[in-house]
């Protein structure tokens, strides 16, 4: 009987799933792979479990701790264990496809395998990290931290008498009471209270946000894309009114015209003395850079 024809160098048989993936249960995980391996789709697999309920959002800045091990070879390309620098990115800006897939969904404080096909890694190859067009990789992550999406948390009771939010196509819509508001002096009114790191003075913040007019309720100002700022550098309804509240909450602000727009607005219908109310979704709380 004749041999079959020897299959041509570099080509693999994929795997259907990760079963052949071994990782040491160490802080620093150890990853042994048969190499040479490839994966026939890109797939994750969690290997501890975290009671954190917030998952990463598709478009959450993630904090890390990574191996990243090349299925053809079996060897490791590229680690932040090593380098002893946890890795921080935005999953929406310029992450390969297959990290982006594998950690979408994903609990913060949990540890998953990632088996990413050559397409979702680096389709071109990376020859600096010995990567060829083709090769699967394998990851192990700690997920660490993750910036929210939008709210996630408890909702909580609004007082009586306060502005009635609606979320419309994901965005807040504010009903005020008939007659409108007084702003007279700051109201903090969180609607969901996030289970996050809390806000402090020296605190960087990135939110989303809209603004009413407290007496006619029109829209004044549009922010409902994710923003970052200090603390120390906003307004002093929000320096006052932001503090010790946490990630992954919405809050409703009304604040009094001098600590807010104290000219008013009046191109966008804000008369002077015309405090304002703000719902706010805190994204993410980080220390200040020291």
């Amino acid at each position: 009987a004749s041999s079959p024809a020897p299959l041509p160098t570099g080509s693999i048989t994929p795997s259907e799933n990760l079963d052949a993936i071994a990782v040491s249960d160490a802080d620093v995980p150890e990853i042994t792979v048969p190499a040479p391996w490839a994966i026939s789709s890109t797939q994750t697999k969690v290997l501890r479990d975290s009671s954190n309920p917030q998952v990463v959002g598709a478009e959450a800045k993630v904090t890390i701790n990574y191996v990243g091990v090349n299925g053809r070879t079996g060897t490791v390309f590229d680690s932040s264990f090593q380098r002893g620098k946890e890795a921080t990115f935005s999953m929406g800006k310029g992450v390969i496809t297959g990290f982006k897939n594998g950690l979408t969904g994903q609990k913060v404080g949990s540890r998953v395998l990632i088996g990413m096909t050559g397409a979702d890694g680096y389709a071109q190859g990376n020859p600096q990290a010995g990567i060829e067009a083709g090769d699967s990789l394998v990851f192990v992550v700690d997920i660490i931290a993750a910036s929210y999406d939008e709210a996630t948390g408890e909702a909580v009771t609004p007082a009586a008498g306060l502005p009635t939010v609606t979320m419309t196509d994901g965005k807040p819509e504010l009903t005020l009471p008939q007659g409108g508001i007084n702003a007279d002096q700051l109201v903090v009114q969180p609607l969901i209270k996030g289970p996050g790191a809390e806000i402090t003075a020296d605190s960087s913040i990135t939110v989303k946000y809209r603004v009413w007019g407290a007496k006619s309720g029109k829209l004044i100002q549009e922010g409902w894309q994710p923003q970052t700022g200090k603390l120390s550098a906003l307004i002093n309804g929000w320096k006052t009114g932001l503090l010790g509240q946490t990630a992954g909450s919405r809050v409703m602000l009304i604040v009094p015209a001098a600590d807010s727009y104290p000219n008013g607005e009046p191109s966008k219908g804000l008369e002077a003395g015309e405090g304002v109310v703000y719902v706010i979704d805190v994204l993410d709380v980080n220390a200040a850079a020291s």
